[in-house]
C-alpha cells in the first residue's frame, strides 16, 4: 500500500513506526478509513492505540512511515492536520470548575470560531449533549455521561470531518455509553469519519470495521461478521455444567484444543475443524475424566477473537 496527499481516504497510514528509545510502541502499522466511517481499535493495555492517535493528530511525530490524514501528510503541517480535526482524550478534558457555557466559550475561541457563529454553534453543541436549562452549572457537578456528551459537543464545535475519540466512555454507566454511540452515528451519517479506541467489545461492534492491535502491530481487521466468522480458525464449542474450573486448567494443550476461556456459566473452548469437533471434545473429556453437562455450538463473539487473536500473535516464531 502506497498512500499520497491525493488519497480519496480520509485517513491513510502506511508503514507507522513510532520509538521511544529501544521501545517500539508502533511497528509498521497500515490501514485506511473512508469518509463517514466508524472505525474501531482495540488491544490490551500499551498496545500503541494512544500513541497512534496522537500521531494521527499531529501531536507527536512518527519516527518512519506516513500518514495522510484530511489530505494533509501529519508529519509535514500537523498544525494543519489540527485544524481538520476533532479529538476526546481518555481522560475528562474539560475544566470542572468553570460552568458548561464557560467551557463553551473556552473551546470556541480554541478553534477560532468567527464569532458571527459562534453562539449558534455553542447551542448545537449544548443540544448535542442534552444540557439546555443548566447552562450555568459547573462542569464538575455533571455525571461522568452528561461530561463525555458535552466533551464530544466541544470537540465538533468547529464541524471537522475527522473525529478521534480516545476510549471516550472509559467509567460511563451502560446507558450514556448507548446514547454517546448514537450520537457518533448521528455524525457518521453527516459524513464525519470517526477513529475510536475502546475497551469494551459491545461497543467494537457498533463499527463498521474494528482493527485489533497488539504490542504495536496491527494483528487483524475487519467487519465485525468478517472478525467473528474468519478470525478463529476453527470451531468454537459452549462447554456447561461439570468441574469447570478443573477444564478450564486441564483442557488447554490438549490435542485438537486451540484455545479455552470461561464465558459466563460455561466455557468456550475452541477446537480445530474437525468434521464433528463436538464429538472429539466428548471423546477427549471422557478419556480424560472430565465431566460435563452439555456441550453445544457457540457463536463466536468479539472477546473470543480478541483472545484468540491476541494469544496467536504472542505465540513464539517457530523455528525454521
Amino acid at each position: 500500500m502506497t498512500v499520497d496527499a491525493t488519497t480519496p481516504d480520509r485517513i491513510a497510514v502506511e508503514g507507522l513506526v513510532k520509538r521511544f528509545g529501544e521501545f517500539v510502541a508502533l511497528d509498521g502499522v497500515g490501514f485506511r478509513i473512508r469518509a463517514g466511517e466508524i472505525m474501531g481499535f482495540i488491544g490490551p493495555n500499551g498496545a500503541g492505540k494512544s500513541t497512534l492517535i496522537r500521531i494521527l493528530c499531529g501531536l507527536l511525530a512518527p519516527t518512519a512511515g506516513r500518514a495522510i490524514v484530511g489530505g494533509i501528510d501529519v508529519a509535514r503541517d500537523p498544525e494543519g492536520v489540527r485544524e481538520q480535526i476533532g479529538y476526546m482524550s481518555q481522560k475528562f478534558s474539560l475544566y470542572d470548575d468553570l460552568s458548561v457555557m464557560e467551557n463553551l466559550r473556552f473551546f470556541a475561541g480554541i478553534y477560532r470560531i468567527p464569532p458571527s457563529q459562534r453562539a449558534e454553534r455553542m447551542r448545537f453543541a449544548l443540544d448535542m449533549a442534552g444540557l439546555a436549562g443548566r447552562e450555568q452549572a459547573l462542569v464538575g457537578t455533571l455525571s461522568g455521561g452528561w461530561k463525555q456528551r458535552l466533551a464530544l459537543g466541544c470537540a465538533i464545535m468547529h464541524e471537522p470531518r475527522i473525529l478521534f475519540l480516545d476510549e471516550p466512555t472509559s467509567g460511563v454507566d451502560p446507558m450514556s455509553r448507548r446514547r454517546f454511540w448514537d450520537l457518533i452515528h448521528t455524525l457518521s451519517a453527516q459524513g464525519v469519519t470517526v477513529l475510536v479506541t475502546t475497551h469494551y467489545m459491545d461497543e467494537a461492534a457498533y463499527c463498521n470495521r474494528i482493527a485489533l492491535i497488539d504490542r504495536g502491530r496491527l494483528v487483524i481487521e475487519g467487519t465485525p461478521a468478517e472478525l467473528k466468522h474468519h478470525a478463529l480458525g476453527g470451531q468454537l464449542l459452549r462447554v456447561e455444567g461439570g468441574e469447570l474450573g478443573r477444564l478450564l486448567h486441564d483442557l488447554p494443550g490438549e490435542p485438537g484444543v486451540l484455545d479455552v476461556a470461561a464465558y459466563g456459566n460455561a466455557l468456550h473452548v475452541l477446537m480445530h475443524e474437525d468434521a464433528d469437533a463436538a464429538a472429539s471434545l466428548r471423546h477427549l473429556l471422557a478419556r480424560r475424566g472430565l465431566a460435563y453437562a452439555r456441550i453445544e455450538p457457540a457463536e463466536p463473539t468479539l472477546e473470543d477473537v480478541f483472545v484468540h487473536m491476541v494469544g496467536v500473535a504472542r505465540q513464539p516464531a517457530s523455528a525454521p
